[in-house]
């Protein structure tokens, strides 16, 4: 249900991928251009704060515009060679042409308002990259219902921040809190900030114990979630060995029963040549 949601929305935002029912060889290209576009989302949030700064010229945005917009182009005219249903993924992934044509602007150099509406919509677009290619995410998030675990340590660590902050006058404001309160449940521990009263150290000891429950858990899930993902991966090759020895087998009877057809037949050639002979020396 969980899947059903978060793919509705990746297509309402145009960002929709592969249909699940479309031919092998365009879903395992678009999984392939999900570490290329992966890659290109963090160069734009590096390009975006190196422009912010000052820091890159011209050249180098120029050449930036460009290879992101030969990145987009590339998937999006590959995967329409590829899928059976153009139209289909077309209106699923309607973003990728309009980056594509309203990309034309930027590369030409054209420095208009519209090309920056195209750069500040090429940011926004980073965040349904992550969010589309974010499927091994999900399958980690949704076994053990740790995604809901993580959600619950988020919500009371919100709540650890709150408290402390008024329960101890170490802490001036409820962002003071937070920010302790994010420090002591990674166990990370600056000192900048820490509790003045008995009541505020045992409230951080409580939420200290919380931290290393959660971080054990989270290791324990990421250790079952390789090993799962390496036992998927020897069941695969020990299904596609089967099939081969099953293929193998198929072969042999067949050859068996071609050899026993050509026995018969020889059989029944020399019994005949017998018979003639026979007859022949009758005569």
């Amino acid at each position: 249900m969980e899947y059903t949601r978060h793919t509705a929305l990746m297509r309402m935002v145009g960002l929709g991928g592969v249909a699940s029912e479309e031919n092998e060889r365009a879903k395992l290209w678009g999984r392939r251009f999900e570490g290329p576009m992966v890659l290109a989302a963090i160069w734009i949030l590096i390009d975006w704060y190196l422009q912010s700064k000052g820091v890159s010229n011209a050249y180098t945005s120029f050449a930036s515009d460009w290879l992101i917009w030969l990145l987009f182009m590339s998937e999006l005219f590959v995967m329409l060679w590829l899928v059976d249903d153009r139209i289909k993924y077309l209106k699923q992934n309607w973003m990728s042409p309009l980056i594509v044509l309203g990309g034309l602007p930027v590369i030409w150099g054209v420095d208009t308002f519209y090309a920056g509406i195209i750069r500040t919509l090429r940011l926004a677009l980073t965040i349904g990259i992550f969010l589309r290619v974010s499927k091994d995410t999900r399958d980690l998030l949704s076994r053990h219902n740790l995604g809901i675990t993580l959600f619950i340590c988020f919500i009371i660590l919100v709540i650890s921040g709150l408290l402390i902050s008024g329960i101890d006058p170490a802490f001036e404001t409820p962002l003071d809190g937070l920010w302790w309160a994010w420090v002591t449940v990674t166990t990370v521990g600056y000192g900048d900030l820490v509790p003045a009263t008995t009541e505020g150290r045992i409230f951080g000891s409580l939420l200290i114990l919380m931290g290393l429950a959660m971080f054990s858990m989270l290791t324990a899930s990421f250790s079952v979630f390789f090993i799962e993902q390496d036992e998927r991966e020897l069941t695969q090759k020990e299904e596609r060995n089967i099939e081969r020895i099953e293929g193998l087998e198929k072969k042999l009877e067949k050859i068996e029963n071609q050899l026993d057809q050509t026995l018969e037949a020889l059989n029944k050639l020399a019994e005949q040549q017998s018979t003639d002979n026979s007859d022949n020396l009758k005569k």
